[in-house]
């Protein structure tokens, strides 16, 4: 007997519907694990519309937000700015064509970049590799903000680096040679892998990615929907997400920040030291807002009750760091593939497990809790 859907799962609804005062809630189709929808937000003005996350590249999303549009009685054109809540591809994919064919301004927050970390910022070595800017201090704040602040300069630096073809090109053929930071020598992505990425870090790029031509960061105010809005940045989930909060009618913009059913995904590879540590720091930030009356996720359906589902989400992720404890005693020694096959299920094994399962233990080892070695493959191993 098949589980039933989470409701992120569930396919795109044809209905638009208004969520909040002059918010319609569109959603388009996506087929990505675990996902089978996102929901585009349209924020009603005097002047046309705002819109929030509209999907990913492709013609079949393009159609998609053509209909929704004209549903709501909108035109393209009538979409005067785009705002993406993060890096990731089904919350950007219409906003190049809206900025060229239409002018479209687009916002994001200033940490905006699409792919990992230059091979400067992590060097794992061995026990004492990926020292950083958090010293002794376990306070959440003050960890998740020095520690982007601290790697803006080099995520700054790749984001002018990646606007040169040439680079693009030495970057893709790098990272074809370049392991995942877990991994050893041996890993190497397959060639059809590495020549897919080739392409997309390449030739895809320049088609998909947006132009951003408005860089927000935490605090800054917007005027959505004839109302102020409040950025919230949110890093952990990515180092660029950001939420919007409008104190007048209580709603808040959660993007993948604050899902209602599932938990974000949190990879190791990114721009941020320790993604859990900041991500639950951003939990708590967004937890701590007391004027919230509804939620509108990227996922799923608009709920209520954003600081329960925020502190829910860190539970979770408690939960899973003492299930990674009983496997680190009963396991020994062992490489993120191991313990990523004990902590997930058979049906999700693959890049994204494994990827996790690193954040993991990368934040027990900053705290203390775990040391990692190469082994004799050059694969990092835990001792917990």
């Amino acid at each position: 007997m098949s589980k039933p859907k989470r409701q992120e799962q569930e396919e795109a609804s044809s209905e638009v519907t208004e969520v909040a005062k002059d918010i319609l809630r569109m959603q388009l189709p996506i087929h990505l694990p675990g996902l089978g929808h996102v929901n585009m937000y349209a924020m009603m003005d005097d002047d046309g519309a705002t819109v929030i996350d509209p999907g990913l590249p492709g013609e079949s999303t393009w159609e998609a937000i053509l209909t929704r549009l004209k549903q709501a009685d909108l035109k393209p054109k009538d979409v005067h700015t785009v705002i993406i809540t993060h890096s990731h591809p089904d919350h950007f994919g219409g906003a190049v064509r809206m900025h060229k064919e239409f002018g479209t301004r687009i916002v994001a927050h200033r940490a905006f970049h699409f792919g990992g970390p230059s091979g400067d910022l992590k060097k794992h070595t061995g026990s004492s590799a990926h020292q950083h800017v958090h010293g002794d201090d376990d306070h959440h704040a003050e960890a998740s903000v020095s520690d982007l602040v601290a790697h803006m300069e080099v995520l700054e630096r790749d984001r002018r680096r990646m606007q040169n073809p040439l680079i693009r090109i030495w970057t893709a053929l790098r990272r074809i040679n370049t392991p995942a930071p877990w991994k050893g020598p041996a890993d190497r992505a397959a060639l059809k892998d590495s020549m897919r990425w080739m392409r997309m870090a390449t030739i895809g790029r320049s088609k998909f990615l947006p132009p951003i031509t408005h860089h927000v960061e935490h605090g800054d105010v917007l005027k959505l929907a004839k109302r102020e809005w409040f950025v919230q940045h949110t890093p952990g989930h990515t180092a660029d997400h950001i939420c919007l909060h409008d104190p007048e009618t209580g709603a808040f913009l959660s993007g993948d920040h604050v899902l209602p059913s599932i938990t974000p995904h949190i990879g190791g590879v990114s721009y941020l030291a320790d993604p859990l540590k900041s991500f639950f720091y951003s939990l708590d930030r967004v937890g701590e807002i007391s004027d919230v009356e509804l939620a509108l996720p990227a996922h799923g359906h608009p709920f209520a009750d954003l600081a329960g589902r925020a502190q829910a989400i860190k539970e979770h992720h408690y939960e899973r760091l003492d299930e990674i404890k009983d496997i680190g005693n009963d396991l020994g020694r062992a490489d993120v593939n191991a313990f990523m096959k004990r902590l997930f299920k058979e049906r999700s094994w693959g890049d994204m497990a494994e990827s996790e399962t690193y954040a993991h233990l990368e934040h027990m080892r900053l705290e203390g809790r775990a040391e990692a070695h190469r082994d004799d493959k050059g694969r990092l191993v835990y001792d917990l």
